[in-house]
């Protein structure tokens, strides 16, 4: 029997930890056929490629990622792909593009996540979780995709923008729809407590609704309720959650936000260690920078998110002391926020520009020129912040249970994240600090995450796998891109395999599409 490709002269790290060693890979139609130690094997394929002594790992799986309507845009996401990853997880935050049977909810729910989304064109043409995997590979897409079910999305088809809780017969048909996205093949259950309409929701409710995950063994995937002064207390409800259903959980984008708690990552692994120990199957992902990135409309007050983007819109034209003093009241340092995309051409120029300096220009207070640029655009406008210490991103990156992820937003000037989150720790992180060996860094970025997922057919080199590969050079594996210059693909990352076809080929993307809807 002839194989597809034989990938020869590697240096095969599998995704497990262990020490690399000399190899080939066989691949079979999408999957790994055989994995030979010996570097410069000779069956009969159809095509063999001479890796040339690259590493060769299994493809990255990326556990927190928005391209959930960006893909339809652009099937190939260069950005993703030409950094290895392989495998994307959708719905975060609470925010999952179904199931989505609200009338007039499709134009409604996008144009509340155009900060995070934008507004990329494309027809809205599914209602289910099944429908929306449909639509995706109707479409085509490069990398695999997975979705979570969203806590803000199940909540807005019943409610709306509603702030207030549900009544017992509310609550019940949300969680149906979390059941029903389950069964349609969502990998999990996620939501973020910074965010409308969520934001407004009690433990009971949060529990209620992550208590659906109990008969499936998927994880509850949360944007905590504070990652600030009150991470403790948040991390304290988040546990006991995961305790009293007997559920997994996954502690999204850990860190801690401003000074105060600057210095204290030891004692918050310490919570998810203390978890651990009583049974909580808990584990956590990181993107490794000192800044996060999300929509400058979160910066807003809940209550005037609380009722829809038109809603939000009227609060910034009629509520405008209210809103400015909380502003000024919850933001000192605005010269850390930094404006990465708009949607308007006037604004193009604001770009790469900090809040104290676009104030300054337009000569008005940060507050107002927050309020005065949401008007104008919309809410369509992306921000990063800088309120991460190193020394808190390197601890957090080296304990075991710790994956990583970009939480990249793909719009205008994004954070270097975009481009750069996987070559920086295996360049950066891995080579030059030397905080873990590249197979540590390998593990960190396959088998633990696709563990985590419960991806069971990725994140290993070996025979039955899915064939999602990508190759890098050790010595030479770059995230050049920069606060100022993000849009920069990494050096270093050659080739990139899914499904055994290439996606990215000697530096470049192919525009081939074999990624799947992973279905659970």
């Amino acid at each position: 029997m002839s194989l597809d490709l034989l990938l020869k002269n590697c240096r095969i790290v599998d995704g497990t930890g262990a020490p690399w060693f000399n190899g080939a890979v066989a691949i079979e139609d999408d999957q790994i056929e055989a994995v030979h130690r010996e570097a410069d094997v000779a069956p009969d394929a159809r095509e063999t490629v001479d890796m040339e002594g690259l590493i060769l790992a299994p493809g990255f799986i990326d556990l927190h990622s928005h391209s959930d309507l960006r893909l339809f845009a652009d099937s190939n996401l260069p950005p993703k792909t030409r950094q290895g990853v392989t495998t994307e997880l959708l719905g975060q935050d609470g925010f999952s593009m179904a199931p989505m049977y609200r009338q007039g909810g499709p134009e409604e729910w996008e144009d509340h996540l155009s900060g995070l989304d934008g507004r990329p064109e494309r027809e809205w043409t599914w209602g289910s979780i099944a429908d929306y995997f449909d639509a995706i590979e109707k479409s085509g897409v490069a990398p695999n995709v997975a979705t979570l079910v969203g806590h803000g999305t199940v909540r807005y088809n019943v409610m709306g923008m509603d702030d207030r809780a549900p009544s017992e017969a509310e609550l019940e048909e949300m969680a149906d729809l979390v059941t029903e996205a389950l069964e349609d093949g969502a990998v999990g259950f996620s939501t973020g407590l910074d965010y409308m309409p969520q934001v407004v929701c009690d433990t009971h409710e949060l529990q209620t609704l992550a208590g659906r995950l109990s008969d499936y063994g998927r994880p509850f995937v949360a944007h905590i309720r504070n990652q600030s002064n009150d991470i403790w207390n948040a991390l304290d409800e988040f546990i006991d959650i995961g305790k009293e259903e007997d559920i997994p959980l996954h502690l999204s984008h850990f860190k801690l936000m401003h000074r105060p708690q600057h210095g204290q990552a030891d004692r918050a692994i310490g919570f998810l260690e203390s978890a651990r120990d009583r049974g909580v199957d808990i584990t956590a992902d990181q993107y490794p920078y000192t800044a996060g990135s999300t929509m400058l409309a979160a910066d807003l007050p809940s209550w005037a998110r609380s009722e829809g983007p038109e809603a939000t819109l009227d609060h910034l034209k009629n509520n405008r002391e209210a809103i400015r003093e909380h502003l000024e009241r919850e933001i000192s340092d605005w010269e850390n926020i930094v404006i990465t995309s708009v949607a308007s051409e006037a604004n193009q120029r604001l770009i790469g520009m900090n809040m104290e300096d676009i104030a300054e220009e337009l000569i008005e207070d940060p507050a107002v020129a927050v309020m005065n640029l949401l008007l104008e655009e919309e809410l369509e406008v992306e921000r990063i912040y800088h309120f991460v210490a190193e020394e808190d991103v390197q601890e957090i990156l080296q304990h075991e249970r710790t994956a990583v992820a970009t939480d990249a937003l793909l719009g205008g000037e994004p954070h270097p994240r975009t481009y750069g989150t996987y070559p920086r720790v295996l360049g950066h992180y891995a080579r030059d600090e030397n905080l873990f060996s590249v197979e540590e860094a390998v593990r960190m970025m396959t088998s633990l995450p696709a563990r985590i997922a419960g991806l069971h057919d990725k994140g290993i080199i070996s025979p039955g796998m899915d064939a999602d590969l990508v190759a890098f050079d050790p010595h030479h594996v770059y995230d050049p891109g920069t606060y100022d210059n993000p849009r920069q693909f990494p050096d270093g990352m050659p080739h990139v395999l899914v499904n055994g076809e290439f996606i990215v080929r000697d530096g470049e993307s192919t525009g081939a599409t074999p990624g799947t809807a992973i279905k659970k």
